[in-house]
């Protein structure tokens, strides 16, 4: 991978940085509704608990997928950025475009069962 494209996959990864932090604080701030505004009887209860459970859900892939997200980031310098790391080929740079953060190549990955 050229230190062009490299530079191109860093600014896309601090691209999807500030995107997905801004989502996932979004979506944590819908978690807990301000004191009053919350369901008036059982039936909005459990429509609001149910909400609320995939909103968590939610919150938490988002927050995971910033944590590789963010390791990709620090390993973009180095010769392991986009280097599968079971068949040490290099990952398409489609795969990249696309998950900035992967670190296996397609065929790995399915041979994985990831």
């Amino acid at each position: 991978m050229t230190k062009e494209e490299k530079q191109k996959f860093k600014t896309l990864i601090d691209q999807e940085i500030v995107s997905l932090s801004k989502e996932a604080e979004s979506i944590r701030e819908s978690l807990y509704p301000e004191r009053g505004d919350g369901p008036s009887d059982k039936v909005a209860h459990l429509s609001f608990k149910l909400d609320q459970s995939i909103h968590i859900q939610r919150y938490e892939e988002a927050t995971k997928r910033l944590n590789r997200l963010r390791h990709a980031y620090l390993k973009i310098d180095t010769k392991e950025y986009g280097v599968c790391q079971e068949c040490e080929e290099d990952i398409a740079l489609e795969r990249l475009q696309l998950m900035p953060e992967s670190i296996y190549c397609v065929a790995c990955m399915n041979e994985l069962g990831l």
